[in-house]
């Protein structure tokens, strides 16, 4: 781009203006249009597959330049967010008329990813999160920001594998990180990073603003210290939002530090592997989040994620919510449901409303939700006289009402208003007598015009005469070319047509101005009565995002009762010792997939049972079982019931899993040293409160290599950490541990041989698992039958291998020759696997689904 150039000065003007924002795509308003020019020019006619022409010339090149439609920017920003830029918006500040030269601009705002509020531009489920971080020494702080809320909050972490689970939990979508910093390699998987000045992670620089934006003395009233290295970040993540705001932030008033004692942590690859709000694929379906959430709100939808990915450790708070849906469940909460889902999302529409951008539909949304708040209050009233719940009144209390805010919008604000307050007719009738008398003025102009038009028929005897309105021209008289010559003398041409003339004489001049001045004055009167509703609002903002608040909670709640009902989950008993187990557990997502009844397992580990080694075939459901632990006791410390009965959940303070690998690209990391890592951080931070999921460790190596790894990470666990493990393995060696340690037992996953197939019971039992199946696996899998036959006689090749050496050489050698010979039929006589398969199956100990089930896998099976 040209910086020394002779220029217009309407483009000296831009170029000044895009000097201030040189990495950012700047839109420049110029009448109906925003425009672009130069690099940005070419840059967003390929991102939006929009014209690319040209404007003038600079150094005798032509300018390049491309625009959008003023009023369809919306549609263009929100693609442009999705694809991660950010844009300035530079509107036309100065009146056109009395201009002399360009017309004054300047930058009113500037749209990035982290920093959305417009309705149009956020994902209704998803918050849109500007996080900061900073670093010192060892300590890692963030602070991030969801601007569309007001929420702020800083973390410190004490460790790289600390900071990358936090922002994995976090998920902004824009990351500011100080220039010269080490962050650039390590953030390079998160999206929307952009590096800012240094002096705005000075600490003394950040308390002052925080401070100013607070309006306090210092943060102790939020319980932050103010040495906090989190601070530094805070204040970047603020200066960020006044730069690009542009306006107050009346909305942002409080800052919480989150504390790593309060929440069961999950590393990166925990939240991962436990598909909790998005699958291995990268998608939203067939994950925790998909089945659990069947919330009413939009902001309700956006907690209930932030809870899955935050499970807190505060058993009374887990008690507390257990209050409120144990008496709805005693109740019919029908009406409930019903009125949230009149509610709308007046988290963001109060942020609109703090910021003065809302919309008049922000406000008619608001206007109805704020009726339906003392309807939400009587109804959860009712069900407290009926099933005493402190935690309801306590709901009561907080979501509260607000006659006057409520009176105000309703007398104020049409019901059905337009989309923004451009063209007016947004503000009611007798709301404002003065609005009424420009407005009627107005609307007389169609009574005035009509009787003119039937006068000035008469008195020229032209028929065909026709007196009109357009914005360009204003009022006409329109007379065909055939009827021109009968026009009277005092008839002012105004405008020649292709067919028509059209006049304008001095009475409809007169009138003209009357109406034009009144509509004028009509739209005026009106934007300054809708700017007086921001002033009206903003003394009981904080008030009402507390509402909002606990509007949301209650949502959460109430679906959680709704989930208890529809999906058959119980209550889970919160216990202050050593203990984690269930009876008749399901993976509640994996249900949800069948077409058939889950088959139930339980779980017993307590201070004597800390490690369950867990043999068994692939696809035995061994994974399917680790998971469905993991996801009973995130549900559990959500405050949610659980698909499992008789569930008693000690303490737990963080979720492990070593499930699956792959090769780390980006990092030249290969699957097995992703696996090695993932496992040393494992073995370095669990605790004896932690749960485990260690999913077949030492495969990506040699044999002994890896049995002797997988042997040794066992032993660790077992002896010093003492947490509770999930230990799946096809290294039956492992399973001597469960002789030399007391608190090691093994379990298996059934399965029942039917010549060389085998059917899958996944059933749960004591004791190890009498072999991995492989080649039966293989075999369901399509492998060719000539694979499978050498697969057999290397299989058999390999175990004679391993007997003792005192076995006679020529036994070894008989046995390998029959092998050769015979290729170890896979076809073998049919023994009785009907009566094998119903030997292993305890009836007693089945409900009635899970015999359903297996009676259908039978069925199948002899199929």
């Amino acid at each position: 781009m040209p910086k020394n150039a002779e220029h217009t000065p309407m483009m000296a003007q831009y170029l000044k203006i895009k000097a201030e924002y040189p990495d950012i795509l700047l839109f420049y308003r110029m009448g109906d249009f925003y425009e672009l020019f130069f690099d940005d020019a070419v840059k967003a006619a390929d991102l939006l597959n929009i014209s690319l022409t040209a404007r003038g010339k600079a150094k005798g090149e032509p300018i390049p330049m491309a625009g959008v439609p003023y009023h369809a920017v919306d549609n263009y920003l929100a693609k442009l967010v999705k694809l991660g830029e950010s844009v300035a918006i530079c509107e036309q500040i100065g009146d056109p008329a009395t201009s002399k030269g360009p017309v004054a601009r300047k930058v009113l705002r500037v749209i990035t990813p982290g920093t959305l509020t417009d309705e149009a531009l956020l994902e209704d489920k998803q918050d849109a999160i500007l996080a900061s971080v900073y670093k010192n020494k060892t300590t890692y702080g963030i602070a991030y920001i969801e601007l569309a809320s007001g929420r702020f909050n800083i973390v410190d972490c004490h460790s790289q594998d600390a900071f990358l689970a936090a922002l994995t939990r976090i998920q902004a979508s824009e990351i500011l990180f100080p220039e010269g910093s080490s962050f650039s390699d390590l953030l390079k998987t998160f999206p929307g990073t952009r590096k800012r000045p240094i002096w705005e992670y000075d600490l003394d620089t950040a308390l002052m603003k925080l401070n100013k934006q607070f309006g306090t003395a210092n943060l102790e009233g939020f319980g932050v210290k103010e040495d906090n290295i989190a601070l530094c970040a805070a204040g970047s993540a603020l200066q960020y939002l006044q730069e690009t705001q542009k306006t107050q932030l009346n909305h942002i008033s409080t800052i919480q530090q989150e504390s790593m004692q309060d929440a069961i942590l999950m590393d990166t690859a925990t939240q991962q592997n436990l598909e909790l709000s998005t699958n291995l694929s990268g998608k939203a379906d067939n994950t925790l989040l998909s089945v659990i959430d069947n919330t009413a709100t939009l902001m309700g939808s956006r907690l209930l994620k932030r809870y899955v990915h935050r499970p807190i450790r505060d058993a009374e708070e887990i008690k507390r919510r257990h209050s409120v849906i144990q008496a709805f469940l005693a109740n019919d909460f029908e009406e409930i449901k019903a009125i949230l889902k009149e509610i709308g999302d007046i988290e963001r529409i109060l942020a609109r409303i703090s910021l003065r951008s809302a919309r008049p539909r922000d406000f008619a949304k608001l206007s109805i939700s704020l009726t339906r708040l003392p309807q939400l209050n009587q109804a959860l009233h009712a069900i407290h006289t009926h099933t005493p719940c402190d935690e309801l009144i306590n709901f009561i209390n907080n979501i509260g009402e607000y006659p006057e805010l409520q009176c105000l919008l309703k007398s104020a604000i049409i019901e059905n208003p337009p989309v923004v307050l451009r063209d007016g007719g947004v503000i009611k009738s007798q709301y404002n007598e003065e609005l009424d008398e420009l407005r009627d003025l107005a609307d007389g102009a169609s009574a005035f015009l009509t009787q003119l038009e039937l006068r000035e028929r008469d008195s020229t005897g032209i028929a065909s005469l026709k007196v009109n309105y357009n914005k360009v021209h204003g009022f006409y008289i329109e007379v065909s070319r055939a009827n021109a010559n009968q026009v009277p003398p005092e008839y002012i041409r105004r405008q020649t047509l292709k067919n028509n003339e059209r006049y304008i004489i001095p009475e409809l001049k007169e009138h003209e101005d009357k109406v034009l001045s009144s509509q004028s004055k009509a739209l005026a009167l009106e934007k300054k009565l809708y700017d007086e509703l921001f002033d009206a609002f903003m003394p009981h903002i904080n008030a009402l995002i507390k509402s909002a608040h606990f509007v949301a909670k209650l949502d959460v709640l109430c679906n959680f009762a709704e989930r208890a009902e529809n999906l058959q989950l119980s209550q889970p008993k919160l216990v202050n010792k050593a203990q984690l187990s269930y009876q008749n557990g399901r993976h509640i997502v994996v249900e949800e997939t069948l077409d058939k009844a889950f088959i139930s397992n339980h779980i017993n580990m307590d201070a004597k049972t800390r490690m369950l080694m867990v043999t068994g075939p692939n696809m035995g459901g061994k994974s399917t079982y680790m998971r469905q632990t993991a996801l009973i006791v995130i549900l559990t410390y959500i405050g949610c019931f659980i698909p499992a009965t008789d569930a008693e959940i000690g303490p737990i303070d963080q979720i492990f899993t070593r499930i699956g690998a792959g090769d780390d690209l980006a990092s030249g990391r290969s699957t097995f040293m992703v696996e090695m890592t993932e496992t040393a951080n494992i073995l370095n931070n669990a605790s004896p409160n932690s749960l485990v999921l260690m999913d077949e460790i030492g495969r990506g190596t040699s044999t002994f290599d890896g049995l002797s790894l997988a042997w040794a990470c066992a032993q660790q666990l077992a002896s010093n950490k003492q947490c509770y493990t999930l230990f799946a393995t096809h290294y039956f060696e492992l399973t001597e541990l469960a002789v030399i340690f007391d608190n090691i037992k093994n379990i298996h996953l059934t399965v029942v041989e039917h010549g060389d197939d085998i059917m899958f019971l996944h059933k749960v039992e004591e004791g190890a698992a009498s072999g991995s199946f492989g080649l039966q696996v293989a075999k369901l899998a399509g492998v060719p039958r000539e694979v499978l036959l050498a697969a057999k006689a290397k299989l058999k090749q390999l175990e004679l291998s391993q007997k003792t050496e005192n076995t006679p050489k020529s036994e070894n050698d008989a046995e390998l020759s029959l092998l050769e010979n015979n290729q170890m039929s896979m076809e073998l006589d049919e023994p009785h696997w009907l009566e094998m398969a119903l030997n292993e199956i305890d009836i007693d100990a089945m409900t009635p689904r899970e015999a359903q089930a297996m009676l259908y896998q039978l069925k199948q099976q002899i199929n």
